[in-house]
């Protein structure tokens, strides 16, 4: 279990330290974070409305900041090119991020092929249903990518790999919520890059020296 963890603190670490840099980016995230909260919440009362939040609002704030927002060129800091950055990245770098978002925006015309969606929903009598459907359609697509991802881990890499990149996504929302909720903060005082993105707010120097040379021998 110690390992487990310590391998999640360094995905999280390099995830952070990678892929987050604009406070822009950290601030979408933390949208992203509270609404995927009231989709985890929304999912056991209603699922359409939880598929809609969790794509129209989390997803979407999400890969903007990604997509839009984050410096693209070569990372002083950690000192590495945004190729190599993409090529170790343990989920989903932004060529595939590509592929499962064009998946997400074409699904809507599956259920016009496919009303129940093989059985697995009922048919849309209403706007109103077709719309909780596509909602539905769409929390299938999320946790079909998940398990996706988790399962292509074990291959490429390892089972503990792949559990931990599906426990750290899934609980993304909470650790996201700690780390960023002053970063709209700091971006109305006209920071839009985060000086200090290259550690954690909960390490001293000497632990983030250790933690790059985990990442390295990783």
């Amino acid at each position: 279990m110690h390992h487990f963890l310590e391998t999640l603190r360094v995905q999280r670490w390099d995830d952070h330290r990678y892929y987050h840099h604009s406070r822009i980016n950290q601030s979408l995230h933390l949208v992203s974070a509270i609404s995927f909260l009231v989709a985890y919440v929304m999912v056991f009362f209603d699922p359409g409305v939880a598929g809609l939040i969790g794509w129209l609002v989390s997803m979407t704030s999400r890969q903007a900041g990604h997509f839009f927002f984050e410096p693209l060129g070569y990372d002083e800091i950690n000192q590495a090119t945004h190729e190599h950055k993409e090529e170790i990245k343990v989920g989903y770098n932004l060529r595939r991020k590509v592929v499962l978002l064009s998946i997400w925006a074409a699904s809507p015309l599956l259920l016009f092929a496919e009303p129940t969606l093989f059985g697995l929903i009922n048919a849309a009598t209403t706007p109103t249903d077709f719309i909780r459907n596509v909602g539905k359609l769409w929390l299938i697509i999320g946790a079909g990518g998940l398990l996706f991802r988790t399962v292509h881990l074990f291959f490429i890499k390892d089972v503990e790999a792949g559990l931990v990149w599906m426990t750290k996504i899934l609980t993304d929302p909470f650790h996201d919520i700690m780390l960023y909720w002053k970063s709209p903060l700091y971006l109305l005082r006209g920071e839009l890059i985060d000086p200090r993105h290259s550690l954690h707010d909960d390490v001293d120097e000497d632990e983030d020296g250790e933690l790059r040379e985990q990442h390295a021998g990783a």
